[in-house]
């Protein structure tokens, strides 16, 4: 599969980044869906990434104050460098806008990931929509 992910607001992202967030976060992970939508959608910059057959298969969002979050690939796409791909780019329109330092709320397997791109841990573990979390924050 080859990896192309493309930055936009919300209104050009929406389709494909709630198509994965709801089949990641509210059908895999059971996130209650009233957790899942909320109003900083749309003044986020969001990444998407489509497979060869034009499906989105991961996305993320980037926030006005250099948070990350909404990182979701789908399960057909893991493991191929697409979730890479993904925080590459949000990190990169972050510096491109002038932030020095990107932050996420990471599920807590998920630290390992995060941290072979420079991310350390920021405070003790905590639990958001029932899954452990940590706090990780990175400067770009």
């Amino acid at each position: 599969m080859s990896i192309k992910v493309t930055l936009g607001d919300w209104e050009t992202q929406r389709e494909g980044a709630q198509a994965v967030r709801y089949q990641v976060f509210v059908v895999e992970q059971k996130v209650p869906l009233e957790m899942e939508w909320d109003e900083m959608d749309a003044r986020c910059v969001h990444a998407l990434v489509l497979d060869d057959e034009a499906r989105p298969v991961a996305t993320g969002r980037l926030l006005p104050d250099g948070h990350i979050g909404r990182m979701a690939v789908l399960p057909r796409a893991r493991g191929n460098g697409v979730g890479a791909a993904v925080l590459q780019a949000l990190m990169k329109a972050a510096k491109a806008r002038g932030d020095t330092r990107v932050m996420l709320n990471a599920q807590t397997h998920a630290e390992p990931f995060y941290a072979r791109f420079g991310f350390v841990r920021d405070g003790e573990e905590f639990e958001e929509a029932g899954i452990p979390h940590i706090a990780m924050q990175c400067r770009i």
